[in-house]
């Protein structure tokens, strides 16, 4: 006889609104960083290029832990590793607020980097307790509220870090995970285990990836010193080579590997990464060097923008991001995903440009960033969804961490460059980049982007109702 395993529990309000509210503090705790950066820079003694790795290794962790995340939920059930996962995170969050110095923020922050996994087993715990009908329902008041979440740290975390400190702007939204957490915990009932997999997590894939990417940050971060560390970076040059190339020969040969490298052998989907990668390297540079320029002070070119400032100022951009999503599904319906991304980089192209060239006015940046954002969310959206289309469901999860995983590198390879260009134009004993630094990255970030277009040439116009 063969056992049957009774149906999931079905969840209340409660339940849902616990995760909804934990998705707030997790939207909160991740988006601080990007209107203090300037701050923390003064603060922590760092040079741009460091600035930028700090910018983005949250992201980067994220991107290696969330497929993890996913297997083993499927695996173990999905509130047991949520749990875990936030007890990481909310351990990171106080290394954050407790950290002296750089080397433990950094720490801090990659222990954050775990909350990118909290939202996708949100939604599979979503599914199992709730019908199709109502998860949707859920899914999007959680995602919406996550989204919302990261305004509120967006505009919060200037004031509390020039009101309090830097370490409080870290540890109220980590209270609030910490509160929320155990909420779900509560409330949440637990869900079965699923199926186990036999081929497993592929760690050895994993170690490597990680290698690769934190020597290839590294790489970019010693850059502007090569004169002065040529050995150095020869070394990690030559790190980063084995790295990749170990990674590389591991995914092939992995019975079911982290990335399915043959993946990429397929058109929509190589394309779909080239088009991800580049377009994030354009979006990153102005993620980071928009807020830069802002707290450049008045006596020279800049604004002289406080953290409270810089925020207000990127609240428009992360409302423009935030309507993206839904603007690009319903143009992938009615004209096709190609055309959805081939306007995209152009409205991004277009706004680079216009930065490179006129950024005498606030206004001049608000706008800008709000247009990169904007079409930033058209992009990349449209490109996951043409991405899961295009290939069988079967291999909807192995696609998508493709683009995944491209779209990280394009955002650590874009805030790196720039934080190097900054540093490179950095006079000894000034803490002022030259303008032309700003205005070189602007340019470069646009002609990279433009090039893109000749990918979305060949793209295929996707599907249209």
């Amino acid at each position: 006889m063969t056992a049957t395993l009774a149906p999931p529990v079905r969840i209340g309000r409660a339940a849902v609104g616990a995760l909804g509210m934990l998705a707030v503090a997790t939207g909160a705790l991740e988006s601080v960083v990007t209107p203090t950066l300037p701050l923390l820079q003064r603060e922590l003694d760092m040079s741009p290029s460091e600035g930028a790795l700090l910018s983005i290794v949250l992201l980067i962790t994220g991107a290696l832990v969330t497929p993890v995340a996913g297997k083993l939920g499927d695996r173990y059930g999905g509130k047991r590793i949520l749990i875990r996962l936030m007890a990481v995170v909310c351990a990171g969050g106080l290394v954050s607020a407790l950290a002296p110095n750089l080397p433990v923020l950094l720490l801090g922050q990659v222990l954050q980097g775990a909350m990118v996994g909290a939202l996708p087993l949100s939604f599979i715990l979503v599914r199992k307790h709730l019908p199709a009908g109502e998860s949707k329902v859920a899914i999007g008041v959680v995602s919406g509220l996550f989204v919302g979440g990261g305004m509120a740290g967006t505009l919060s975390a200037g004031p509390v870090a020039e009101g309090l400190s830097r370490h409080w702007m870290f540890a109220l939204p980590t209270l609030a995970v910490i509160g929320s957490t155990a909420l779900v915990n509560r409330l949440m009932p637990h869900d079965p285990p699923g199926r186990s997999d036999d081929a497993g997590v592929d760690w050895p894939g994993l170690l490597l990836l990680s290698g690769t990417l934190v020597t290839l940050m590294l790489v970019l971060a010693l850059a502007p010193d090569v004169a002065s560390q040529p050995l150095m970076l020869g070394a990690l040059i030559l790190l980063l080579a084995a790295f990749a190339g170990g990674w590389i020969a591991v995914e092939r040969r992995a019975t079911s590997p982290m990335v399915d490298l043959r993946m990429l052998a397929r058109p929509a989907v190589w394309k779909s990464c080239v088009l991800t990668f580049v377009i994030c390297v354009g979006t990153s540079v102005a993620v980071y060097l928009v807020p830069q320029l802002f707290a450049v002070p008045s006596d020279e070119y800049g604004f002289g923008a406080g953290a409270t400032a810089i925020g207000f100022f990127l609240l428009p951009g992360a409302v423009a991001a935030s309507l993206a999503g839904p603007i690009s599904g319903i143009g992938a319906r009615r004209y096709g995903s190609r055309a959805v991304v081939t306007a995209g980089i152009v409205l991004m192209v277009t706004a680079l440009i216009a930065l490179a060239a006129v950024h005498t006015e606030v206004w001049h940046l608000v706008i800008g960033k709000l247009m990169i954002a904007l079409a930033n969310g058209l992009c990349v959206t449209a490109l996951v969804t043409g991405t899961a289309t295009s290939v069988e469901q079967g291999d909807t999860g192995i696609a998508t961490s493709l683009v995944l995983v491209t779209r990280v590198l394009g955002y650590a390879v874009g805030a790196q460059v720039s934080g190097a260009i900054l540093t490179a134009a950095t006079p000894s004993g000034s803490d002022v980049p030259a303008e032309s630094a700003f205005v070189t990255g602007f340019a470069i970030a646009a002609a990279v982007t433009a090039l893109s277009l000749l990918v979305t040439r060949t793209m295929s116009k996707g599907a249209k109702e």
